[in-house]
């Protein structure tokens, strides 16, 4: 296996038969690792479980690598640079980092009295929980400042989420591919949104 496979986790499944996309990110990595000296030391001890590409329409494509939970904040201490690099080595595609968190399912009925004498559930790995990691993760470093859940005319609903007006310039063009990706990753609506200059009540 070569070096540049090292990057992906060792405990993942993919760590076997990457696929080709993985073996790109791995590729890239180590090509950055190796070529820029600044990002050398941030970048020698993080990892990732998986990559996979996302259709988020136009005939356009995202890159969502998932991290370790435990290697999330050292993604994050160079996340803008590292996700600028690699946005420039696969040209028209934007770059996403997200913890790759595991959903637990709520214990069965039959099974509450067997739970309830060992480890609880944690609220992290509720599904509510693990969805709003992933739009936290998503949207990074850009703050979340509302959301709202909307009702529409025909029972469906979808989320609003309100981002940071400060950084309106740096990711409003994102924001397309943050809701198709938030989508295709849990099956709900959303939609992102910056303040109205009008509404003071978020």
């Amino acid at each position: 296996m070569s070096a540049a496979l090292n990057k992906i986790a060792a405990n993942s499944p993919s760590r076997a038969s990457p696929s080709e996309i993985e073996t790109s990110i791995a590729n890239a990595l180590y090509d950055l690792e190796s070529n820029i000296p600044d990002m050398k030391a941030a970048l020698r001890p993080l990892q990732f479980v998986s990559a996979r590409e996302i259709e988020v329409g136009n005939g356009r494509k995202a890159i969502v690598i998932f991290v370790p939970v435990p290697l999330l904040p050292g993604w994050r201490k160079s996340q803008q640079r590292l996700t600028r690099e690699l946005e420039k080595k696969f040209s028209d595609r934007h770059v996403l980092i997200i913890a790759s968190r595991r959903i637990l399912p709520r214990p069965k009925r039959s099974n509450r009295s067997r739970t309830s004498q060992t480890q609880k559930r944690p609220r992290s790995r509720t599904l509510t929980a693990v969805h709003d990691s992933i739009l936290t993760d998503l949207v990074y470093p850009v703050e979340i400042v509302g959301k709202r859940l909307r009702t529409r005319e025909d029972g469906s609903k979808i989320l609003k989420v309100v981002l940071d007006e400060k950084e309106r310039g740096g990711v409003d063009y994102r924001l397309d591919t943050y809701s198709e990706v938030y989508k295709r990753l849990t099956g709900k609506g959303v939609n992102f949104e910056f303040p109205q200059s009008s509404s003071t009540d978020y």
